[in-house]
């Protein structure tokens, strides 16, 4: 399942940090089923495993492991490849996947930004509502500017830290 080969840490370990981490998910408003997805393919040494074991690992059926990739790879946090010479799928958790996540949700808090930008037409710049609305659009655009440059000292800092590493 992912774990073999390491003597210095058990099946019970995995389970725990997986249980545990998978809790972190939940409290900040991830379903629980992908949260223990993603935990369970975040603590595997290659990153990757098939629907039979996330299912045989998280104790679940299939159906609740394919929903919970479903969601996961729309969030952009996993990704779906073919198993060489099979029909079965593996989903991948890549090293990169946070930076590729905050990347993807620089487009949503566009959209976002745009939404608002039109509430504040709608509901008046000098109403409170239209107030808040914009002071909300403008903390979208901030940080909307403000993103691509974290990502760009991001990726400086993590070719100091991890060298080339993918």
């Amino acid at each position: 399942m992912g774990q073999q080969g390491n003597p210095g840490r058990s099946e019970e370990d995995v389970a725990r940090f997986v249980e545990k981490f998978a809790g972190v998910f939940v409290e900040a408003g991830v379903q629980r089923m992908p949260a223990r997805v993603f935990a369970a393919l975040l603590a595997s040494d290659s990153g990757a495993m098939s629907s039979a074991e996330l299912g045989e690992q998280l104790q679940v059926s299939p159906a609740a492991v394919s929903g919970a990739v479903r969601y996961l790879t729309q969030q952009h946090m996993v990704s779906r490849e073919r198993e060489p010479g099979t029909r079965r799928d593996r989903y991948r958790v890549h090293n990169n996947q946070w930076y590729e996540a905050l990347a993807n949700r620089d487009q949503i808090m566009k959209r976002w930004e745009e939404a608002l930008r039109e509430g504040v037409d709608s509901l008046g710049a000098d109403t409170p509502a239209g107030r808040r609305m914009s002071e909300t659009q403008a903390f979208f655009e901030f940080v909307g500017g403000e993103l691509p440059l974290l990502l760009d000292r991001w990726r400086s800092r993590r070719e100091e830290l991890f060298g080339g590493q993918a």
